[in-house]
């Protein structure tokens, strides 16, 4: 026995609101629905292009606050170009929090924090022939 295809993936923050914000005004993710859970979590879900898995964002105050530890998750979406994408994040007044760092290849990846010090990683895919599209450093 085994199992089909992933289809979300949750992270529990403090504050829904900026979150979703967050990710879709700075990543451009799509807000597909958000509903109440039967155990009264606010649950908001969202979606990047190209893909099919979702993001579950959950604010649930009744188990207590969320302290994220650094380096223990992240999400890593594809961009086309990391020089570009510094240049939205700085739009906005943000900026990478590590890198970009590039390979000979074309490649590279970068980070930012999300509002609730979740981490993201940008990846710029190699354009080579032959070259992995996840570069695991």
């Amino acid at each position: 026995m085994k199992v089909g295809k992933l289809l979300h993936t949750r992270y529990r923050l403090n504050d829904l609101e900026k979150s979703v914000k967050f990710y879709k005004e700075i990543l451009g993710l799509e807000e597909l629905r958000r509903h109440k859970s039967p155990r009264g979590s606010e649950l908001a879900f969202l979606k990047a292009p190209g893909s099919e898995e979702l993001i579950e964002l959950c604010y649930f105050p009744s188990s207590g606050p969320v302290q994220v530890q650094p380096d223990l998750t992240h999400l890593a979406f594809e961009v086309e170009s990391l020089d570009a994408f510094g240049k939205h994040l700085v739009a906005h007044g943000l900026k990478y929090s590590d890198g970009p760092t590039m390979k000979e290849s074309g490649g590279g990846f970068a980070f930012i924090d999300a509002p609730e010090g979740y981490e993201i990683e940008l990846i710029q895919v190699s354009k080579q022939p032959g070259t992995a599209v996840i570069d695991l450093r």
